[in-house]
C-alpha cells in the first residue's frame, strides 16, 4: 500500500499535476502501472481518511496540548514506530514543523499502514504528505521539504 501512496504522491501531488483525477480511473492507471486492487483500495482509503483528518473543524480533544505537555505512546504505536521516528516525530515539533494536531494525524496515518515498523525514511514521507493536505501548513512543508532534501555545501569532515 505505501508503494501506491508513493506513487500517487509523486506522481499528482509533488509534481504539481492536477489531481483532480476520477477514482476508478485512478484506479485503472494504478492497475496499468503494476499495483494490485487490493493495495490500491487501501490506499485510496488512506487518503480518504487523511482528507477526512484534515477537514475536521475544530482541532480535536487529543491535539491539545501545553507547551510543557509531552506524547505518550500506546504499546502498538510503541511497536511500530521505533525510537527513531518518535525522536524525529519530536524533533519536528520542537522546531515547529509538526503541532499537536499535526503529529496525531501523522500518527494515525503511520498506524493505518501495512508494514508491522515504520522505517524513518517511511515515517518523513508520511509527515510530508498529512503537511501538504493541511491547510495552513505551507511553510512547515517547505521547512520539512529544505530539511530532508537539501544536501550540505561543502566538504563533508
Amino acid at each position: 500500500m505505501f508503494d501506491v501512496l508513493m506513487y500517487l504522491f509523486e506522481t499528482y501531488i509533488h509534481t504539481d499535476v492536477d489531481a483532480m483525477v476520477e477514482q476508478d480511473a485512478l484506479a485503472d492507471e494504478l492497475t496499468q502501472a503494476g499495483f494490485h486492487k487490493e493495495e490500491i483500495l487501501k490506499a485510496l482509503a488512506w487518503l480518504e481518511r487523511l482528507a477526512e483528518l484534515q477537514e475536521a473543524e475544530a482541532a480535536p480533544s487529543w491535539a491539545c496540548s501545553t507547551p510543557d505537555s509531552f506524547r505518550i505512546y500506546t504499546q502498538e504505536e510503541l511497536y511500530k514506530i521505533d525510537a527513531e521516528g518518535r525522536g524525529f516525530l519530536l524533533f519536528l515539533e520542537q522546531i515547529k514543523v509538526l503541532n499537536a494536531e499535526t503529529r496525531e494525524i501523522v500518527i494515525d496515518r503511520l498506524m493505518e499502514l501495512d508494514p508491522p515498523e515504520i522505517e524513518l525514511d517511511d515515517l518523513k514521507w508520511v509527515v510530508m504528505m498529512v503537511l501538504f493536505n493541511v491547510p495552513g501548513s505551507e511553510s512547515a512543508y517547505q521547512q520539512l521539504e529544505e530539511l530532508i532534501f537539501e544536501q550540505p555545501e561543502g566538504a563533508v569532515h
